[in-house]
């Protein structure tokens, strides 16, 4: 399943749309006006200028079909593929000022996906041979959640929530407002039982601190308990007093240096804020190869 399906024509056509508009402002690409004729056609290349893995391909089409004058782009590799440096990944034909217009804003979307879906995979092979899945977190770029976490999916990673109305996760200033870690899971069951939702509609998870804070959670018995900067020692720990009684997130501190270290301890789920707040645009480049009219 692509972009599109997973976000909806709507979604992505608004978003595309807004991405132009705040390119061409209101007296559109004024470099193309002075320099390329209308009735110049063209064909252009896009390169990956590094190794990595393509997300967002019909971020890039949607792009080039809303662009005036339109034009069309083909792709070479699907989502999810895993190209090297000099691959030719799509071909953009048309307009010669279409394709100029569009470009900035189709690679940066294109980018940026493929960029999250590349250390998504790297994370992932890190984790190859432990029990833990790794984890996106909220710190998404704000309007573009959804498709943000479609590239982590497309990486190979997992996503956490995706919002705050499809899961209970307590933290501290939830705790502190509840009066205590017990009081606040209990809490939380007791809304769940109201509104009528299952532990699988709605699933409870609790931050804890230290091994107090656990065993006191553990007795609550919520679906997941998310360990909060624990050291890997401490995670350790956290993994023999649970027992398997409870699945374990380690969350904090977490990057792709110490990850493997961290999904060795034993616990189940891993997540990392940097598969979206700090990841590195994938570097490609769209070159004109030819012109006719």
């Amino acid at each position: 399943m692509g972009l599109l399906e997973t976000v909806g024509r709507k979604w992505l056509e608004r978003h595309v749309y807004e991405a132009l508009a705040e390119d061409l402002g209101e007296r559109g690409d004024l470099t193309c006006q002075a320099t390329v004729p209308f009735e110049l056609k063209g064909r252009a290349e896009v390169t990956a200028k590094q190794s990595g893995v393509i997300a967002g391909a019909d971020w890039a089409t949607v792009c080039g079909e809303l662009t005036s004058p339109p034009v069309a782009w083909q792709f070479f590799v699907d989502d999810g593929d895993k190209v090297e440096k000099g691959k030719i990944i799509a071909e953009v034909r048309g307009s010669l000022r279409g394709i100029l217009i569009c470009e900035r804003t189709a690679l940066n979307g294109l980018s940026h996906f493929s960029g999250i879906a590349t250390m998504a995979s790297v994370a992932t092979t890190l984790v190859k041979g432990t029990k833990a899945i790794v984890l996106d977190t909220r710190k998404t770029l704000p309007g573009l959640r959804l498709a943000e976490k479609y590239a982590v999916r497309t990486g190979g990673a997992s996503n956490h929530r995706l919002g705050l109305y499809d899961e209970i996760l307590i933290k501290e200033n939830h705790i502190q407002s509840a009066g205590g870690i017990l009081e606040a899971i209990l809490a939380c069951k007791s809304w769940r039982e109201q509104h009528g939702f299952s532990s699988a509609q709605v699933p409870i998870e609790v931050e804890v601190t230290d091994f107090k804070e656990l065993k006191i959670a553990l007795r609550a018995q919520p679906e997941r308990i998310l360990l909060d900067n624990f050291s890997v020692e401490q995670l350790k720990g956290a993994v023999e007093i649970t027992a398997g009684r409870c699945p374990l997130e380690a969350s904090g501190g977490v990057n792709l240096q110490n990850l493997r270290e961290i999904a060795l301890t034993g616990v189940d789920r891993i997540s990392l804020g940097a598969l979206t707040h700090s990841v590195k645009a994938m570097d490609l480049s769209l070159i004109v190869r030819e012109t006719f009219e």
